[in-house]
């Protein structure tokens, strides 16, 4: 089973690339991100015609976040983080699919700092690490997918001495992912290339995909009901140099479940 994830930055002015993407790699499941688009307004029909359902969680401008599934039934458990109920940006949806739990997530960038965007960050993450750990208690398979907007190490940065100050890359922020890994998932591009500078997002400002000047921000993390069955990843790297594309680029793992 292939799993893949993308920040569309925006699906329906991608959508052109979204759906060249799928009909080019063939994903089983797909988590997407920053939608961008109002629920009324995401594009479900060009997606179900190409072969997928969907379920979305959409928000007017900004977030948002949608999960694919070709030929699998999805099943909806929520569309919330718990932890605020007074929380109203759309970043967080969660589905089983063929036995595994999805949680498709993006998490807040928490620029500039400091202020409120950045410990609103951090209560996020928060409340990310309690729901991680609930998740894990179940002892299914589950996977945490998305766009993190954390670099975890210095390994996962372009130029590291740079970023020292910046909301991704904050000692706080590696701290609060770290801590996430350390109940007992697997960061699986990392696990698949220990040693390795792979990146997910470059910049559209001073031809950063031209340079390599990047960033590995979007993630997945396995439970250990799941993490066993990993056997490949990779980045679709030449998805970022489309005319019109994202920022990112799309992620992807392999697993052995059908």
């Amino acid at each position: 089973m292939k799993i893949a994830t993308y920040n569309v930055n925006g699906i329906n002015g991608r959508l052109p690339v979204l759906l060249r993407w799928l009909d080019e790699t063939a994903p089983d499941i797909v988590c997407l991100q920053e939608l961008k688009a109002p629920q009324d307004n995401f594009p479900f029909k060009a997606i179900n015609d190409a072969g997928y359902n969907a379920i979305w969680h959409g928000q007017k401008q900004w977030n948002g976040v949608a999960i694919l599934a070709r030929n699998m039934e999805i099943e909806e458990v929520t569309r919330i983080l718990p932890g605020d109920d007074e929380d109203i940006q759309s970043r967080y949806i969660e589905a089983l699919i063929n036995g595994i739990v999805i949680g498709c997530l993006y998490l807040p960038n928490g620029n500039p700092l400091p202020g409120p965007k950045f410990e609103y960050k951090l209560k996020w993450f928060d409340r990310l690490a309690e729901h991680a750990e609930t998740l894990l208690n179940l002892k299914i398979p589950a996977i945490l997918i998305g766009d993190f907007n954390v670099m975890p190490t210095e390994l996962d940065v372009y130029k590291p001495e740079k970023w020292g100050n910046d909301a991704l890359f904050r000692p706080e922020i590696r701290k609060a992912f770290a801590a996430i890994v350390s109940q007992g998932w697997t960061d699986a591009i990392r696990k698949l290339y220990p040693d390795e500078k792979i990146y997910t997002f470059w910049d559209y400002f001073r031809n950063a995909y031209e340079r390599d000047a990047g960033l590995r921000i979007d993630h997945f993390l396995l439970s250990p009901q799941i993490a066993q069955e990993l056997r490949s990843g990779g980045i679709d790297r030449h998805v970022r140099g489309w005319e019109k594309t994202s920022d990112h680029a799309p992620v992807w793992i392999e697993i052995d479940k059908k």
